[in-house]
This record gives structure tokens, sequence and C-alpha cells, in this order.
């Protein structure tokens, strides 16, 4: 059919690690910043496979390559440096040709994973000219093929197809090679992320926006708007109305703080604030239980990790409980603070606190008796606002803590929580049922409205859009429209997974992050965690988790829409990647889920519920349930199935029959390339570390029909400051796949273990030369 690929012989492995392992650390311009998704694999990575994938490892062309006079002149000079001779025709000269072209693609490669070139069309352009190049030459072999007008156009190259899509990267750098991009997923979220990345920027390219504010600026709307610049502009516009609007309603339940005269003879550093109001930037709050001490039994006590809320050097605040009246006040001081500061009113690791009034212990039974029997409060420990040059801590006040315990959401999503597994703070036996249990009326009132105000937008932009010149024809963005409500509708989805990382920075699970100064996000790891001090952030600050923040004021959103690829037609829909029939005869590179790392259903709640109150009008269909589809998701989650081995008989039954789909569908002139990540260790035994998910996955891939052509470790997870210390995933091991022939023959066990004792040594210097990670190897 077609003879191997780049990826099916060789990589420059460091060179794509390096880039993989760099981006991790970039924020600004990155399609991540559009809406959070777990365990992403890096651009540079996608990127590198793809173009890998697409494009002929020279062995199969090197005849032309010596039937080019400069090529095969300059194979003859390298192998006379390398002291060797070699007739015309003779291999050592054919193998060095091959060398030589492949390093000239290896530059090339270098050249384009660096994020410097994410969006520099001339690399880009060598890139996919290069897999053009392989296609007509897989045109040419393949003209007598029974399929030919259909499966070797040279005018029409395959589309891409990745069917567990996710975040998006794979689907994104496809469209960003010149291939025409098709993502499907089963999770709603993921779908939406997609349709944002891939398939609504092209749709509206080129186009200027069509905000009033923006076109009375005559310079400004002359400009030259190229590919969704002018989305991204109106995107900010309306999200900057959106605040406004919100400041309106709900702008009291958000009030400044004043500096009096009585704050300042206790704190002299505040003087020069004195008589002034400053706006918050968070209130830190402390959640409480009854005093376990019969003697203070009537006494909401803090279950506070720590009383510091700011450690950064020269700027250090500490939080200090005053004991009075049978009750305590917080008061908020500068300086070093003592040692009883740093854990608060915490005693050992877990849930085990002790009584600020009396000392005595406060169990985790305990704790959770309380909270489940909805008798767990919170208690307002601190405020931060904006000073000149930088944070300001300041003690709470009566009015600001009863401020808060007034607000009143009209709207709450009260659907069920997990409880089942301990990734949700719902399965740790707190008291969280509904996932609006995760949200203070104050955030629920703040995201009620914004949510809301998604809609109002959308009418504005289209009343807008038509009044700009597009036809207002009624046709919605998801039957392919591409005139005033269908533009409508697409500022309104961007609008829309605002509100979801609104509310990743807008729940009582968020935490004040004590070094960076700022409101930590809820997903700072894989899961939702309990949280006992938790923040409050203010979306009319300027400052961290503020809305227009979100919606991409100089970063975030606006870089990221900029620089998505436009010159290529994508398409994202939601289906169960083991019934999909979209690969037939695509390009395919997937990122299925890992056995039981991550549940991303669950997970994914937390935005679904806040999403689709904004976005069902736009995708009916897409956000039909109340919840995620949890049932046909391929983790082996034993809390769903009832046992462990039921469990991983759904997993190895569901990604077989979903590879399965891939080798009978995929385009046979290309290999399909798999990414799996697994943890550092999932058992130890007597053989030494095992991954149970790692063996069943490669079951499936075999079971499935494949054979394995290649496997790469890439590479792909941060282990980042918190997340040292846990299970975390290591590399993405990338395996290369061709559908196994019919005729394949069978090895015995003998012939197994030969070519293996001939080949593991050089695999292994192989692999320890690019710095592979110990469970990788």
């Amino acid at each position: 059919m077609t003879g191997k690929k780049l990826i099916e012989v060789a990589l420059p492995l460091d060179a794509v690690n390096a880039a993989a392992a760099r981006e991790k650390s970039i924020r600004h311009g990155h399609p991540s910043t559009l809406h959070l998704w777990w365990a992403r694999r890096p651009l540079a990575a996608a990127r590198a496979v793809i173009f890998a994938q697409t494009v002929d490892d020279p062995s199969e062309y090197v005849d032309a390559l010596l039937s080019d006079p400069v090529k095969k002149r300059a194979a003859e000079r390298e192998l006379q440096k390398r002291g060797a001779e070699a007739a015309d025709d003779g291999q050592a000269l054919r193998d060095m040709a091959a060398e030589l072209e492949r390093g000239r693609l290896f530059a090339l490669l270098e050249k384009l994973v660096k994020w410097e070139n994410t969006a520099n069309e001339e690399v880009l352009e060598q890139a996919r000219e290069e897999i053009r190049r392989s296609w007509r030459r897989a045109c040419a072999q393949n003209a007598d093929h029974p399929r030919a007008a259909e499966l070797f156009d040279c005018g029409k190259p395959p589309a891409f197809h990745d069917p567990f899509a996710g975040g998006g990267a794979l689907p994104l750098e496809a469209q960003r090679l010149g291939l025409e991009a098709h993502a499907s997923d089963l999770n709603p979220v993921a779908v939406t992320i997609n349709k944002a990345m891939i398939e609504i920027p092209p749709r509206f390219a080129g186009r200027p926006p069509v905000s009033p504010a923006a076109r009375a600026d005559k310079a400004l709307i002359a400009g030259n708007w190229r590919g969704a610049q002018g989305l991204a502009e109106d995107v900010r516009r309306y999200g900057e109305w959106m605040r406004d609007e919100a400041r309106k309603r709900i702008g009291r339940l958000y009030p400044q703080v004043e500096i009096t005269p009585e704050m300042v003879r206790e704190r002299p550093d505040l003087k020069k604030y004195e008589g002034r109001k400053l706006t918050v930037i968070a209130w830190l709050w402390a959640r409480t239980v009854k005093s376990p001490n019969p003697a203070f039994a009537d006494v909401d006590v803090p279950l506070a990790s720590t009383f510091i809320p700011s450690k950064k050097k020269g700027k250090e605040a500490y939080i200090e409980p005053v004991i009075e009246n049978r009750g305590y006040r917080f008061t908020v001081k500068v300086g070093a603070p003592p040692d009883a500061a740093k854990t608060g009113t915490k005693l050992s690791r877990g849930a085990n606190f002790r009584c600020l009034m009396s000392g005595s212990p406060i169990t985790d039974p305990y704790i959770k008796a309380e909270s489940t029997a909805k008798k767990m409060g919170a208690r307002l420990m601190a405020i931060v606002a904006e000073g000149d040059r930088g944070r300001v801590y300041l003690a709470p006040t009566e009015d600001h803590e009863e401020i808060a315990r007034r607000a009143a959401p009209r709207w709450k999503p009260d659907q069920a929580m997990n409880r089942d597994t301990s990734n949700l703070v719902s399965g740790r036996g707190y008291g969280f049922f509904t996932w609006s249990d995760l949200f203070t009326p104050r955030q629920l009132a703040a995201l009620t409205t914004f949510s809301d105000l998604v809609g109002e937008a959308g009418e504005r932009v289209r009343r807008d859009a038509a009044a700009a010149g597009l036809p207002d024809d009624g046709r919605p963005l998801r039957e392919g429209g591409a005139g005033a409500a269908a533009y409508a509708e697409a500022v309104r989805v961007y609008l829309g997974l605002c509100i979801g990382r609104m509310a990743n920075r807008t729940s009582n699970l968020c935490f004040w992050h004590t070094l960076g100064a700022k409101v930590e996000q809820v997903f700072a790891r894989q899961a939702l965690p309990m949280v006992w001090d938790f923040c409050e952030g203010n979306p009319f600050s300027a400052s961290t988790g503020n809305f227009v923040g979100q919606v991409g004021y100089l970063v975030w959103v606006v870089e990221a829409l900029d620089r998505f690829i436009t010159s290529r037609m994508g398409a994202s829909v939601q289906t169960d990647a083991a019934q999909q029939i979209l690969s037939r005869d695509k390009i395919v590179s997937t990122d299925p889920p890992y056995y039981d790392n991550i549940g991303y259903a669950d997970l994914s709640d937390f935005f679904y519920v806040w999403i689709r109150r904004s976005l069902r009008p736009v995708f009916p269909d897409l956000f039909a349930t109340l919840t995620v589809p949890k049932a046909e998701e391929l983790v082996a989650t034993p809390y769903r199935h009832g046992s462990k081995d039921a469990a991983e008989a759904f997993f190895l039954d569901g990604m077989t029959q979903a590879l399965r789909r891939l080798a009978e569908q995929a385009h046979p002139g290309f290999p399909v390339t798999i990414y799996y990540a697994f943890k550092q260790s999932e058992t130890k035994g007597n053989t030494g570390t095992t991954s149970t998910g790692w063996e069943t996955f490669l079951d499936a891939v075999i079971r499935s029909g494949f054979a394995i052509t290649g496997t790469w470790p890439i590479r792909s997870e941060l282990i980042g400051n918190l997340k040292r210390n846990v299970n975390a995933l290591a590399n993405s091991i990338v395996l290369v796949c061709r559908r196994r022939a019919a005729d394949a023959r069978t090895a015995t066990r003998r012939e197994f273990l030969t070519a293996l004792r001939g080949e593991l040594p050089r695999a292994l210097r192989l692999l320890q030369s690019g710095n592979v990670a110990p469970v990788d190897l």
C-alpha cells in the first residue's frame, strides 16, 4: 500500500521532548487558556507526531534521492568522511542518502516544534509541503488501487480524526498542518472546547468585529483583521459589557473596604490608605463546626490549615485569633509570623484539628458527622485588598461577613454529585451532595448572573452583527450558519466557556496561594479535594480571578483565539468512540482514556452544570442531559461496575471495540498513532512495579487487529509543585500501529525471546540516552 512513515523509523526525540516540556510552563496565548481540560497533550508533541505520521521516511524514496546529482555527491562525500567506500548502487550509499535526507526532515521538525514557531507561516508551510509531497508519492504508488479514486486522490488529501478529542490538541495541530480536522468525544465539555478551537474560527475568519464600540474606532475597524482576530475582539468587547452589566446587578455583594482611623491605630502600616476605600481581591474563610467540648458547644470553631495568608518575603502577614467573651475574633498583623500560625488549628494530616477555645481535638469522624448533618459553617478570617503596590491584608469586618451571608442566588445547580469516588469531595464524607454545595451563596449569585448575561450578550451581538451587514438569515451555528444569528452564537460559545473558567476561580474549593498572593483554581490537581480554608475572589476587581481576566483582558482567550488556524475547516461532534464511523478513510491520532487514572466525566460536571445553563439554547442536543454521560466512559472505575475485575473487563472490551473501529476504518496509507500514559506506579509485588492499565491497554491494541510498528516516549506530563508527592502521570507512550495483515504469522515463544535478546540491549541504550524516566523505560 505505502511504505514506512518517518515515525516508524526515527524521531528527534530530545528536541520534541524539550519543546513539549517547555510548553507546559507557557500560558499566554496557549489554547489551553481557552478552558481547562485535564492531561492535554502539548502542542509540540502533537505537531511532531502528526507530521512524522504523514511524511515518508527517506528510505522509501532513496532512488529519487540518488537520482539527484547534488544529493548523491553529498552522500558520497559523507561516506568518504567516515572512511567508507561505496559503489553507485551500493547499500552504504543508499543508507547514507536516506540518513542525510532524514537529517533534513529532523531539522525542519526541530524548528516546527518550537513554541516561537507555533504561528510561523514560513515554517508551517514547509511542513505542509513535505506532507503534500509524501501524499503525491502515495497517490502515484497506488494509482491501480481498487479504491484509488476515493483513497488516493492527489487533489484531495485525507482528513484527520481524533475519536477521543478531549482538550483538542491533536485536531488543532492537524488543522495547523493543513489537514481538514474532525474531533469527536463523548463528553459535551470536550466537544464544546473543540468547536471553539477548530470549528468556529475558520467559519468566521477574516471578519472585522461587529461591536459598536469597535466599529466607532475608524482606524481600528479599517485594519487587516486576519484569522479570528475580529471574533476575538468581539469576545473581549461583549465580555466587558457583561462585566459592567453584572456590576449593576450584583455589585453591592462585592463592597470595597474602607481604611478607618481605628484600623490605622492598630496597624500603622495602613496610614497611607487612611480614609480610602480599597477594592477587595478576595475574602479568606475558614470552615467551622461546633466545638466538641461541652463547655463551648455553642461556639463555631474554625478548621484552619494555616493562619498565614502571605509568605512572600518582605510582605509577610498572619492572622491572629483573639479569644474574648466566650468567643473569638480575628486580627491581621504584618511581619514574620509565629510558628503557631503556620498550621492554624490543624493537628496532623487529614481532617484532624484542635478546638480554638479549649484545645480539645476535633476528629475526622466528628467533622464528617457535623458536615453531613449540614452543621458546617464558615467564618471570615481576613480580607485581601488591592494596595498601591501589592496586596493589603486586613482584619475581617462584620458588615463584609453579613453581606456575603445575605446573598440570595436565583438559581443553583442541584444536580447530585457522585458520592462513590474519593476523586470528588462528595465521596469523602463531608456533606457535599450536590454541585451547588461547592459554591457560597455569593458565588452562586455571581455565576448565575454572569451565565444569564451570556444569553443577553448573544442577543446584542445578533442585532449588532445585522447592523454591521451580516445577513440576518436566522440559520443557527449548529446548522452551518454563518450569518448574524450564527455569529452571535459563536461569540456566545466563548463567553459560555468563560463562565466555566470563572467557576474554576469562584468556588468554595478555591484557596489562597500564600506565595503567589492569588486565588488558586479549583483544579490545581486532577481532583476535587476538601479545602478547609477557602477564599472568595472578586469578579469585579482588577486582580486574580476577575471576570474580564477570564474573557481575555490582555491575554487568555483573546490570545488563544488569535493563534487558532483558520485556513482549514474543522468539525467537532459528540459520539461514542466505540460506535463512531467518523474515522473512515481518515488519518487518525488519538489520546484515549488512561484505564483508571482520571474520571473526566465526574470531574467535568463541575463545568458542565454552568456551561449548559449558558449554551443549551445554542447546542440543545449536546446539552440535553442534566449531567455529562458516564455509563459509556472508557475508564476502569470499580464503583461504577461493582468490582475491580468487572471494571477491568469493561475497559478491555470497550477499548478493544473502539480500537477495532480505528483498525478497520483508518486510511490504509497511514499508521495510526495512539498516546497512552499511566501512573508512576500502580502495584508493587515480588516482581516489582507493574501497570495493570498499561498491560490491559496493550491487550486491547492487539485484540483490535493492530500490529505495533513503533513506540516513542514523549515527555508530556509536568509534575508541578502541587503534584510532586502524588502518584502522577509520567511520560506518554506513543504507539505507532498498522492494521495487522490477515496472513501475519504467530511467533513461537522461543522465537520471541530470541528476537527480544537481540533487540532489547540496543533499545534500552537508545531510550536511556534520551533521558527516559525509569517507569517509561
